[in-house]
């Protein structure tokens, strides 16, 4: 098999796999979802045998899914019923035993249109029937093609417990023909929130994919990132979204100074800061700044306001306590949701000069106002690490420790690793060892294995 083919069509199905589908389902709902998959499968099979015989076309995305197309209208064409009700107003585009047509100006149309589906499919996953848990699953799963043991663990729930839901919601949207039914304008206002957090998941797995080596998978970030650009471009955002495009911006503003210089995974304090992007960190302040709510100044000059204190260094504004459950600017009268507040958190850190002048006190009060949004253990695990640095080393041993009363805590690694962590700092190294051994068991990631194991290194008997 040619390497080159075989390298462009993994390289497609990665990053095309979900538009395909989108396209085709948005065109074709009758077909159903396992069919689509099913096809567009099917077509990136062919592309493997024909371009290794013909040669990679000039428009390969273009290619594939004029395939797909193709085989979606015979596999109508066999049902009689379906055929007749979508008109059959669609001709095959003239191709013979799965070559796609050969008009380069009709391929690139068809690719743009791909590409606009998507964003029309990620609004039609979040449809009010279904569940919130549903929208979020059936979206990483049909649009961005994420493994289930990747969903799994985004949600925090079993590979079962995935694959049960994925059941059900086939059934249900099978049953009641909901799926792809694209709303109206009034109707994406109301979809917008669980769409910026499908978003988000799409972008943590991939800051942090499930399994293998790996622990950084770019691409799927970038993912993220061009669908919440696109809501912006399109008009379809809000202040939400532009904070939410901030906070990823920050966080990938130091993708390039995660790893040391033979690849091992790096804490925060270790890392160069000069490797950071400065250009990212500039674009999330630009788009903090569109948010609202949290004003953003300069990084050499700004002062942080708010919550009856003062810090040096900071730019962010407004953070009051507002009388009801969401968090209010109460000089601008707007509603600051958890993103202004994780990008404020992710800001503080981009901005700071060193890992000795972080402001952690301002980090653990913003922490605290996200918690006052409801119970979070993952935002408490946080919580306790900004008030272990601001000083507060008692009270974030105490929360630590009643997070491992909780099972699915008990069983997460990154708080056994921050216990192992904080209690070597400490010079309590019988308990560092002890934790940072279960936290060992508890990865599957081998860059974050070998991390625990330099740690481990560090203590002494």
């Amino acid at each position: 098999m040619n390497k080159e083919v075989e390298r462009t069509v993994e390289r497609l199905y990665r990053s095309h796999y979900g538009k395909m589908v989108a396209g085709v389902l948005s065109r074709y709902p009758d077909l159903g979802l396992e069919t689509t998959e099913d096809l567009v499968q099917d077509a990136y099979t062919v592309a493997l045998t024909e371009w290794a015989r013909e040669g990679i076309p000039n428009n390969p995305p273009g290619w594939i899914y004029i395939v797909i197309r193709n085989r979606a209208i015979n596999r109508l064409k066999a049902d009689k019923k379906m055929w007749v009700e979508i008109g059959a107003g669609d001709a095959v585009l003239g191709c013979a035993k799965g070559e796609a047509a050969s008009s380069i100006e009709e391929l690139n149309l068809q690719e743009q249109v791909v590409d606009d589906e998507q964003l029309r499919l990620l609004f039609a996953c979040a449809h009010p029937d279904l569940s919130p848990k549903v929208q979020v699953v059936i979206t990483l799963k049909y649009v961005i093609n994420l493994k289930v043991e990747a969903i799994a663990r985004a949600l925090g729930m079993t590979v079962d417990g995935i694959d049960k839901l994925l059941l059900r919601a086939r059934k249900k949207i099978r049953e009641e023909k909901i799926f792809l039914v694209e709303p109206a304008a009034a109707g994406l206002v109301h979809r917008l929130p669980i769409v910026h957090k499908i978003i988000y998941l799409i972008y943590n797995e991939g800051y942090k994919p499930a399994l293998g080596e790996a622990i950084l998978r770019e691409e799927l970030c970038g993912e993220a990132l061009l669908l919440n650009k696109a809501l912006l471009d399109n008009g379809l955002g809000d202040r939400a979204t532009a904070a939410l495009h901030a906070l990823m911006l920050f966080n990938a503003a130091r993708f390039g100074a995660r790893f040391g210089p033979a690849g091992e995974l790096l804490d925060l304090e270790d890392q160069n800061r000069e490797l950071w992007s400065k250009p990212l960190i500039m674009m999330g302040c630009d788009h903090l700044r569109r948010a609202g709510g949290i004003d953003v100044g300069g990084t050499e000059t700004g002062v942080v306001k708010g919550m009856g204190t003062e810090f040096n260094g900071g730019g962010v504004r407004g953070l009051g306590r507002g009388a009801s459950n969401d968090i209010t600017d109460m000089d601008m009268g707007r509603v600051i949701t958890t993103y202004h507040y994780e990008a404020a958190i992710a800001w503080v850190h981009c901005t700071a000069k060193s890992w000795l002048l972080t402001e952690w006190r301002l980090i653990s009060m913003l922490y605290e106002r996200l918690l006052e949004r409801g119970p979070n253990p993952f935002v408490e695990l946080s919580y306790a690490i900004a008030l272990f640095y601001a000083g507060q080393r008692t009270t974030a041993f105490t929360i630590l420790h009643r997070l491992l009363q909780m099972q699915a805590m008990n069983q997460y690694y990154l708080l056994n690793a921050t216990l192992g962590k904080l209690y070597l700092l400490e010079g309590h190294f019988s308990r560092s060892k002890e934790f940072y051994s279960r936290a060992l068991g508890q990865t599957a990631l081998v860059s974050e294995q070998e991390f625990i194991r330099r740690k481990m290194e560090q203590i002494k008997e």
